[in-house]
């Protein structure tokens, strides 16, 4: 039997790269992989980045999102071939809801270490080490702040205008219990309202680069549950 398909959505402030340590242990359980890259610009494009991965794949599809990639993947998921949804401390938002509003509701640490110019935001170098990865080692982090994305303000106003995915398609949620970047009370906050299968890990924003097995294992429980 064709194992389903998985597609990646990255958040604010990273790139398709931040999947890597979860990426080659798939494709040798036979999955199709697909690390989307988002031109983090409008929620518009970053939905029409993940339309065009779906276009290339047949069959059933797992969509897994970080971060703001959770938004991405709440309205792109209503494509027919996607199966389920696995967030991974990321946003879950409802019609009508924006990422700056939702942040506003629940502060976290890492807001006050943004860089702003020309309408775009970059998280700080202290922000990246202590806020975003703190349990990554320091040359990893450097790394992770010399080749981030960065992101159009235009993306804290923008709102969900469809049927978000998740109250239509089975979904799992981790929460990141340590993360200063989306307070966890909102991660909780979204798996209760989801209905999610829920895992709590003990990481930063970035599970899936400090916990990459324990991340692994929800994935596969998605992929074996739709098939």
């Amino acid at each position: 039997m064709k194992k389903a398909n998985i597609i990646f959505v990255h958040g604010l402030w990273a790139d398709g790269s931040g999947w890597n340590k979860l990426i080659p242990t798939l494709l040798k359980d036979g999955h199709k992989v697909i690390s989307v890259q988002n031109p983090l610009t409008t929620l518009e494009d970053d939905v029409l980045a993940t339309q065009k991965a779906l276009a290339r794949v047949e069959g059933p599809t797992i969509l897994i999102g970080h971060s703001w990639g959770g938004a991405v993947i709440t309205a792109a998921g209503n494509d027919p071939k996607v199966k389920g949804l696995v967030y991974v401390a990321a946003l879950a938002p409802d019609e009508g809801e924006s990422l700056g509003e939702l942040s506003e509701k629940y502060p976290a640490e890492a807001s006050n270490h943004l860089e702003i110019a020309d309408g775009l935001i970059w998280m700080g170098l202290e922000g990246m080490q202590k806020h975003f990865a703190g349990d990554l080692p320091q040359e990893e982090t450097a790394l992770m702040y010399a080749t981030q994305g960065p992101a159009s303000i235009a993306l804290f106003g923008a709102q969900i205008t469809t049927t978000p995915a998740w109250k239509e398609k089975p979904n799992w949620y981790i929460i990141a219990k340590n993360d200063h970047t989306i307070n966890p009370e909102l991660e909780h906050f979204f798996a209760d309202r989801m209905k999610a299968t829920t895992i709590e890990l003990e990481s930063s924003h970035v599970p899936m680069i400090s916990q990459p097995d324990a991340v692994l294992k929800v994935i596969r429980d998605a992929a074996t549950s739709i098939q």
